[in-house]
């Protein structure tokens, strides 16, 4: 075989390794974005033109809020919003649509006491994305449900619904579950 052959196979090779490192860096980063972010890492995928696109997007995220000064809440914060919480669901009794706007401006409180800024909703809900990947989604349609709300078209179910979302969300920041009711439209005890 001639040098040039030679050549050509090294090249060759040498585009097949290089091609073969990312792929499988790709995939590892891909496999680790999907660990992290869970069923956001797919909301995200199909709300992206490529994958490449929504990665970069969930990477932004996590870089952005690594940046923040996230922290837990002390015991008396914990306390003091777990009994806000529980006004707020035995409020949902006698004014589900009053109850519905204190919930979501309890979950504001409760992320700016643990340091999330609580700018625009959908930077709130990607900032919470990277923390809490579980439970986003319960935030995102919480918050729909109280949109609705605040246009006078949201159902005592959709409140009840959206109650239900928050309260997944606030358990997660809280970081412990609290049993306390909210009452269902059919005049029943529910548990949040």
């Amino acid at each position: 075989m001639s040098t040039t052959a030679w050549i050509v196979i090294a090249i060759i090779a040498a585009a097949v390794v290089i091609a073969a490192i990312l792929y499988f860096t790709q995939t590892r980063r891909s496999r680790g974005l999907r660990k992290q972010f869970g069923p956001e890492y797919d909301r995200t995928v199909r709300e992206s033109d490529t994958r490449r696109e929504a990665e970069a997007e969930l990477e932004r995220r996590s870089e952005r809020v690594s940046q923040l000064q996230i922290r837990p809440l002390s015991a008396d914060d914990r306390d003091r919003f777990a009994g806000e919480w529980r006004a707020v669901q035995t409020r949902f009794v006698d004014d589900p649509a009053a109850a519905v706007a204190d919930a979501d401006a309890l979950i504001g409180d409760v992320m700016q006491t643990r340091g999330y800024p609580v700018g625009d909703f959908e930077q709130r809900a990607a900032d919470i994305s990277v923390d809490h990947p579980d439970v986003v989604s319960n935030y995102r349609e919480a918050h729909r449900l109280a949109m609705l709300n605040a246009r006078g078209e949201a159902s005592t179910e959709d409140l009840r619904r959206s109650m239900v979302h928050y309260r997944s969300l606030f358990d997660d920041l809280l970081g412990e579950q609290l049993p306390t009711p909210v009452a269902g439209t059919d005049g029943e005890t529910a548990h949040a």
